[in-house]
């Protein structure tokens, strides 16, 4: 057994006939926890209750984990010399593809409107470490989701802990800024994550290779995948942007405007010139009309997408001689502005606005009430047993402000809101409804 491949809690029973490589039981355990089947009912972009059939959270990931697969495939064939690949801390489809589905597990309802009213709300009440999506997924993976009886997590591998910190970093030892705002581990699960990151001590505060490509095949599948379904839906005119040089150039000055750290690290006359790019191989001459051939069209554009930014990864050297990921820069150029028409055109759009502000104050009044319930043993039944369990006897308010946030974090979108209305008198239910799993 390698150091890649070493569990907190090797029990040996598991192994017996089971021929399944340790990365491939990995991204087994994550594919069958209630955590990720939660990920059906949370949004990607806009509510997965909507009716038009458009991404939710599960169908994002299980396509971020197709792109990650076949990234590390292509790097593993591509590789000149596949000892470079240890020095980053190894390469295993199995393994990133596991980290891709593991990715969003602690995205809470709502996306990150509620994350953020989650994060003030706990350092409102002196939880320093407050909430964020990566932690929280790092906390289900090794904390939260059940596998064995007394065992705490899913006990994965070092490998695949490590390949899902995308920002490997705790929040208390990087003063402000933007490592502030997104890190890797609260301090409740420092050490397991310094035992993860023992995996690649010469990188520093960098990723391992296998959390990059997951990253990056994120930020495809959010690129090319989350266009595609507001064409459908016919928020974005995507006909136009490829055809009319008038609102393409409207957006571009939009998107540069709306986007000036983009802006500043790439230049605005690149980004028109990738994106112009881009439009001028879009075989989109009219509105989406649910026709054979508009289907077929837009397949292919965006299959040729997905392929052109799957083949944008190589292994280089930087200037020291260390090995390293790099991905084209046209590719990540076109990337960016390729999510900026789902910022432009949908999420800054006034219905998904008012969404918002009314998603954070459902937020903060089930927070608030269940805060309150955490404090007297009596009101604590209204948790599910195993939120009580983690209260335990006489919790402290940081153990019953981390539960209630993890108990949120938990929730699909529709439990979130049923509960709310239960607990607040809104709409009282049947007593024959189920309190959560």
């Amino acid at each position: 057994m390698t150091r890649r491949e070493d569990r907190l809690h090797p029990s040996g029973k598991e192994d017996l006939g089971d021929r399944r490589p340790p990365g491939r039981r990995d991204r087994d355990r994550i594919l069958y926890s209630s955590a990720f089947r939660r990920l059906a009912g949370i949004t990607q972009v806009v509510s997965a209750t909507d009716r038009l059939p458009i991404h939710n959270r599960l169908t994002h990931t299980l396509e971020v984990a197709q792109i990650g697969r076949s990234l590390a495939e292509e790097l593993q064939r591509s590789a000149p010399d596949p000892e470079q690949l240890n020095v980053l801390g190894g390469l295993d489809p199995d393994v990133v593809e596991a980290a891709c589905l593991a990715h969003d597990l602690g995205h809470p309802p709502f996306g990150h409107v509620a994350e953020e009213e989650l994060d003030r709300l706990m350092q409102e009440h002196g939880v320093n470490d407050g909430f964020e999506g990566n932690p929280q997924t790092f906390r289900i993976l090794t904390r939260l989701a059940v596998r064995y009886p007394g065992i705490e997590g899913l006990d994965l591998t070092r490998a695949t802990l490590c390949a899902v910190l995308k920002y490997p970093w705790t929040r208390g030892t990087t003063g402000t800024g933007e490592k502030a705002r997104k890190w890797g581990a609260y301090p409740s699960e420092d050490a397991v994550f310094r035992w993860a990151r023992q995996l690649v001590p010469g990188l520093g505060e960098r990723k391992c290779l296998e959390a990059e490509l997951m990253d990056w095949a994120d930020d495809v599948a959010y690129a090319v995948h989350d266009v595609e379904d507001f064409y459908r839906a016919g928020l974005i005119p995507l006909d136009k942007i490829a055809n009319d040089d008038q609102e393409r150039a409207r957006f571009i000055g939009d998107e540069l405007d709306r986007n000036a750290k983009l802006s500043a690290a790439y230049g605005a006359d690149e980004l028109a010139a990738a994106f112009n790019e881009i439009m001028a191989i879009a075989p989109i001459p009219e509105p989406y009309r649910g026709n054979r051939e508009g289907r077929a069209r837009l397949r292919s554009f965006t299959s040729s997408l997905v392929d052109r930014y799957v083949k944008a990864v190589s292994l280089d050297t930087d200037d020291a001689g260390n090995p390293t990921l790099t991905i084209d820069q046209e590719a990540r150029k076109e990337v960016a502005m390729l999510k900026g028409l789902t910022w432009q055109y949908v999420i800054e759009s006034p219905a998904l606005i008012t969404q918002r502000y009314g998603h954070k104050r459902l937020i903060r009044s089930l927070f608030d009430t269940l805060c309150d319930a955490g404090t007297a043993k009596q009101d604590r039944r209204v948790f599910p047993e195993f939120y009580r369990e983690l209260l335990g006897e006489s919790p402290d308010d940081a153990t019953i402000l981390r539960t209630v946030a993890d108990l949120i974090a938990s929730m699909t979108e529709s439990q979130v809101v049923a509960l709310h209305h239960r607990l607040t008198g809104i709409a009282f239910g049947s007593t024959l409804d189920p309190i959560l799993p």
